[in-house]
């Protein structure tokens, strides 16, 4: 089977935490093939994400690399059984592929914390928002281009409506007052928007939390991104936008830094209750 040209970000993933546990036994990737019977290039491949690789080769090496975090090894054990074709599939060829890794992303997670400072939460948004945003950053899409956009933006919201068997997933959203004041797509989209921020809050597994313009303790040095858990720590990721497309963290510094940084915005947000008063106040005065 010839090489993936082009791995997700989550089959990337698998392939570079393996090579982090073999580098931290100090082991090269020569041993690692002379132990599967397999050549150095194949390692090399594996550890990018071009080829996959059976749970039986994977406990070996984990169990050669002397790595005895079970949780660990079992998480990754899952990502490598993973074979279906996720509905995000339809749009390859159609999105950027950052924006398919994203959902694949969200598909897989234990939970979801996001921050925003100056737009609504994507997985929050409703659909004449989403067509509105869209149509504003590039006025020039045609149908046949934005079309596709939105309806992807909105199939994934379904993520945070997961049904049984599935457990619900939470979803932790810390939004600062000055996104809520936006009116994307005209006042009474915003309004409606705001309705359903409101009524999204109400949801068992969703936190809305507001920074308002009044805290004294926000710096405004946060700034937007999604912190993905993965199903251990160590597999966590944190995805921030850019002009250019999605951008990925996962080594463990950056992810110690973005879990501080979640905590202390979130020390400046208003509790849930007063959130939602803020947001009908901001809903009504519009």
């Amino acid at each position: 089977m010839p090489p993936r040209g082009n791995p997700t970000a989550r089959q990337g993933r698998l392939g570079a935490e393996l090579r982090k546990m073999r580098e931290a036994a100090g082991a090269t990737a020569r041993e690692a093939a002379a132990l599967l019977g397999a050549g150095q290039t194949q390692i090399s491949h594996i550890e990018a994400g071009r080829f996959g690789v059976s749970e039986d080769r994977l406990r070996r090496l984990a169990a050669f690399y002397a790595c005895d975090d079970r949780r660990l090894v079992d998480s990754l054990v899952a990502m490598a059984n993973e074979r279906g074709r996720g509905w995000w599939e339809e749009y390859r060829g159609i999105l950027a592929p950052k924006a398919l890794d994203l959902a694949e992303l969200e598909h897989h997670a234990t939970g979801l914390r996001t921050m925003e400072i100056a737009h609504i939460p994507g997985l929050l948004q409703t659909e004449d928002h989403v067509r509105a945003a869209f149509a504003y950053v590039d006025p020039e899409l045609p149908p046949s281009e934005l079309d596709p956009r939105v309806e992807y933006r909105m199939r994934r919201q379904a993520v945070i409506d997961r049904a049984p068997p599935l457990p619900p997933l939470p979803y932790d959203v810390v939004i600062h007052e000055a996104a809520l004041h936006i009116k994307v797509g005209g006042t009474a989209i915003a309004r409606a928007q705001l309705a359903h921020l409101l009524t999204a809050s109400e949801r068992e597994n969703v936190t809305v939390r507001v920074i308002p313009f009044a805290a004294e303790d926000f710096a405004g040095a946060g700034h937007s991104m999604l912190f993905v858990r993965g199903r251990v720590p160590q597999l966590d990721t944190v995805q921030l936008d850019a002009a250019h497309g999605s951008t990925f963290l996962d080594a463990e510094p950056q992810l110690k830094r973005y879990r501080a940084r979640l905590d202390r915005v979130g020390c400046s947000a208003l509790d849930p209750e007063r959130s939602r008063e803020l947001i009908r106040r901001i809903a009504q005065e519009m």
